[in-house]
């Protein structure tokens, strides 16, 4: 969450009830208000989840597609060859082609968002790992970045297919929006990723599984949700 102390944030932060955990709708609506940058702020989800990501099984990855999009404009990179290369660049893809950008991100070029790679193409962007590993950037088949239909999956990530995975600490960040959506769509953006997170609870995870979930815009103060409802809400 955005830690900032500026008059505007301390004034909004006073809308926010210390300690209280709110219900889907009212931290949503609340959230709205909380605005104080010159720009249109990002919507931002952050989860606690009830899972230890260094066992293989309680590692939560995916995607979503939510229904009105991030409100962001996802710079692509998509490393393919022969004619996947003008479909991936037909179908939206910023760049599109394979040894001149895997060449080009050694040398420390990082000017995309979103990898999405053909299978036969995971070989030679192992070199990559740890470049695009430690930026959360390397083609994996859990989430759908790495697909004999790139131009699929390069299509599917411009409308706002999401990407997500649980980091060391269990933890999960996201954006669902922009704070000139209307309450509707947010609410409909945080309903489809909370479902397809629930949908992911590993097995082998113990006790409460939605641990904290709070939401937030880029430069405002943390709303905390009752996690036990919003477990209701998606349920």
């Amino acid at each position: 969450m955005a830690k900032h102390r500026g008059k505007k944030y301390i004034e909004v932060s006073k809308l926010v009830e210390t300690g209280k955990l709110y219900e889907v709708k009212e931290a949503l609506e609340l959230v709205a208000k909380t605005r104080t940058a010159n720009f249109v702020e990002t919507v931002e989800v952050a989860l606690k989840l009830g899972v230890d990501p260094r066992h293989a099984d309680q590692q939560v990855r995916g995607t979503v597609v939510l229904p009105h999009g991030t409100g962001k404009t996802v710079k692509i990179l998509a490393i393919t060859s022969g004619e996947n290369v003008q479909k991936a660049l037909d179908a939206g893809a910023d760049y599109a082609g394979a040894e001149e950008y895997i060449s080009q991100i050694q040398q420390g070029w990082l000017d995309f968002d979103l990898v999405i790679a053909t299978p036969d193409m995971m070989p030679k962007i192992g070199r990559l790992g740890k470049i695009l590993g430690t930026k959360g950037l390397m083609p994996n088949p859990k989430s759908g970045t790495v697909t004999p239909d790139v131009a699929g999956a390069v299509s599917e990530f411009k409308k706002g297919k999401l990407a997500f995975r649980v980091d060391k600490v269990g933890s999960i960040h996201v954006a669902i929006g922009k704070a000139d959506f209307s309450a509707d769509k947010i609410e409909e953006n945080f309903k489809a990723f909370m479902d397809q997170i629930v949908r992911l609870k590993p097995a082998a995870s113990k006790g409460q599984y939605l641990r904290s979930v709070a939401v937030s815009l880029t430069m405002g103060p943390g709303v905390k949700m009752d996690p036990l409802l919003v477990a209701k809400y998606v349920g």
